[in-house]
């Protein structure tokens, strides 16, 4: 495993760097550091610009191939593209989902038309993607999706229920697993994907009001919404090959950009922690320490992971990464409520009265980790996972129902 950065790799690292501290610096100033988790709701209209900005300047989808629009940089460099950018405090990016998830999927399984009609989009920063996996019975546990597609004529009528759809209000597409044959065994065998439009009659989007006062999670109901025949990726039947292949895009590199702004958050938490006098108290420097150290072993481990033979099937150490992160990040959350102290029961009074109250960012971490456990596969799951696929062990007993 050969970690050091070429001459070449820090020549870009400057170029990165000089491009993000310009454009954060002027007329994108204030969208610098928002957006991030429990603060996605912030600024939309001017992140949506920054994100055509992006897309414009040539600095969205770093690591796809040149063919597709992207930049084709090596894994070096989109390592280092994404530090800068959580480093230089880039807000929350709206496109993540269409750049990080959809796009490689498409470019991996779809067709020559579904990759020249949806990837320009995505690379302009133009369009926003959703995903629509989840469902009120089937969140860890996939295969059991409800929502079903019917053929009518060359295209497929959608109906059932998505939930936890992160920014659905706000995306234009969603690509949607629903299932295609509901006598398949087993059952990832009758689930196809689609790609489907929002913005139509049968489509109904409802946000979900959560604890931190915001709504960035939404319900979506499917009443016959129609998606082309198209815009099937993969073949009818072949949806469950195409879903993992999107699960294994989610933990690539732009995981250590999401890393990265772990340590300013730590650092925030830090910054506090000396103002206050906190610092001072043994017992808080040692859990300020022990989060040092797990960030960086985080990003070692992940480093390691990402650094294996190009096409190789990822190693089992890739399953512990969201194990890992999620349990640090979820104790940084109750890290930071202790060094604010009696102060973090206390919130501002928002602008507009009646309309609850304006977070701090601490408390908003603090809200938002208590979910990193739970989605994208709970840790009970991710245990599950570990032992029978990584570790060989027996797999989980099956309880018999009537």
């Amino acid at each position: 495993m050969d970690l050091r950065f070429s001459d070449e790799d820090e020549a870009f690292r400057s170029e990165a760097r000089a491009w993000l501290t310009a454009e954060l610096g002027g007329r994108f100033a204030g969208v610098r550091g928002r957006g991030g988790p429990g603060d996605e709701h912030a600024l939309f209209d001017e992140r949506f610009e920054w994100e055509q900005h992006l897309g414009a300047s040539g600095w969205t989808c770093v690591g796809w191939p040149k063919e597709h629009g992207g930049r084709g940089l090596s894994l070096h460099q989109q390592v280092i593209w994404f530090e800068e950018y959580a480093r230089a405090g880039g807000p929350g990016r709206l496109g993540h989902i269409g750049e990080g998830l959809v796009g490689p999927t498409i470019i991996a399984f779809g067709d020559e038309d579904q990759q020249a009609r949806f990837l320009p989009g995505i690379v302009a920063g133009t369009e926003l993607w959703a995903q629509g996996y989840s469902e009120p019975n089937a969140g860890s546990d996939l295969a059991n999706i409800a929502t079903r597609a019917v053929p009518d004529g060359e295209d497929w009528l959608i109906t059932g229920q998505k939930v936890w759809t992160s920014l659905a209000h706000w995306s234009d597409w969603a690509f949607v697993l629903a299932r295609t044959d509901p006598d398949a065994v087993p059952k990832h065998r009758g689930i196809s994907y689609f790609l489907v439009p929002l913005r139509q009659d049968g489509v109904e989007i409802r946000p979900i009001r959560q604890v931190t006062g915001t709504s960035e999670f939404n319900e979506v109901f499917f009443d016959d919404a129609r998606a082309l025949g198209v815009d099937l990726v993969g073949g009818v039947n072949n949806g469950w090959k195409v879903a993992m292949g999107t699960l294994a895009f989610e933990r690539g590199a732009s995981t250590l950009g999401q890393q990265m702004a772990f340590r300013n958050e730590l650092d925030d938490v830090i910054a506090v922690a000396r103002a206050n006098g906190r610092i001072d108290d043994p017992v808080v420097r040692q859990r300020l320490a022990d989060a040092h150290a797990g960030l960086e072993i985080m990003r070692w481990n992940t480093l390691r992971v990402l650094s294996g033979p190009e096409g190789a099937l990822p190693p089992p150490a890739t399953m512990i990464t969201k194990l890992y992160w999620a349990n640090w990040h979820r104790s940084l959350g109750e890290l930071a409520m202790d060094v604010l102290g009696a102060e973090a029961t206390l919130a501002d009074p928002s602008v507009a009265p009646g309309h609850g109250y304006e977070l701090t960012a601490a408390q908003r971490l603090f809200l938002f980790t208590r979910s990193d456990t739970i989605y994208a596969g709970s840790n009970q799951i991710q245990r599950n996972i570990i032992g029978e696929r990584a570790l060989g062990l027996p797999p989980e007993p099956k309880i018999a129902t009537r």
